[in-house]
């Protein structure tokens, strides 16, 4: 029997610590805080490192999967199966270079658009139809050097000014998510800003050049 009241948060990034920090890691980013929030830590598992906690009667199953990016599906649907948990009660949290860095997106369900890691996930449930988190990185980078780009840092300024303040509100977001629900937690946070061309799907037919 599927538990309503159980939650799965998944980061999405590349385990190794040369990708630590980086752009394309920002998934990790956000559920490290939301466990530093829930003051859980990790734990090495199949398929990913795993930390459970409580909030406000909801059990949330934090997962950083140590796939790689570009399988990040076979984390997802393993922990899914493990936990019994519906893809309406997962929420998958990932870089995005469509949104300015710092822009916050949640969305029900959509393409892949150009990001790998959704992209396998797609595939491996076959469907769409499950909760995401885009976290706008920017795409300040010229043609052909995308891949550089989302491997890259942010700076300093950038990280303290904006990124920060985004990885916070980012953790109210998922704790939203998993009490007031989707639809509310989408009315209160969703960055106005956002490029409403992406949030429409434009991008979708974008061939998926990210990294792994």
């Amino acid at each position: 029997m599927e538990n309503n009241r159980k939650f799965i948060i998944f980061g999405l990034g590349n385990a190794e610590d040369k990708y630590t920090g980086t752009r394309h890691n920002i998934g990790f980013e956000v559920v490290n805080a939301v466990a530093k929030k829930l003051g859980v830590t990790f734990r090495s598992d199949r398929h990913a490192y795993i930390a459970e906690g409580r909030y406000k009667g909801r059990t949330l199953i934090l997962a950083l999967p140590t796939t790689y990016m570009n399988l990040s599906g076979k984390a997802v649907r393993y922990w899914m199966e493990h936990e019994n948990v519906p893809s309406e009660n997962i929420l998958v949290i990932c870089d995005d270079i469509d949104l300015p860095a710092g822009a916050l997106r949640m969305r029900a369900k959509g393409s892949g658009g150009t990001h790998n890691g959704l992209g396998h996930i797609i595939e491996t449930l076959g469907h769409t139809n499950f909760p995401r988190l885009r976290f706008g990185v920017g795409h300040d980078f010229a043609q052909g050097y995308q891949i550089e780009f989302v491997l890259g840092r942010f700076e300093g300024e950038e990280m303290k000014n904006t990124i920060q303040p985004a990885i916070d509100t980012a953790v109210e977001m998922v704790l939203s998510f998993t009490t007031a629900g989707l639809q509310q937690t989408m009315n209160q946070f969703n960055t106005k800003k956002s490029d409403k061309k992406k949030d429409e799907g434009n991008p979708s037919d974008k061939p998926d050049n990210h990294a792994q």
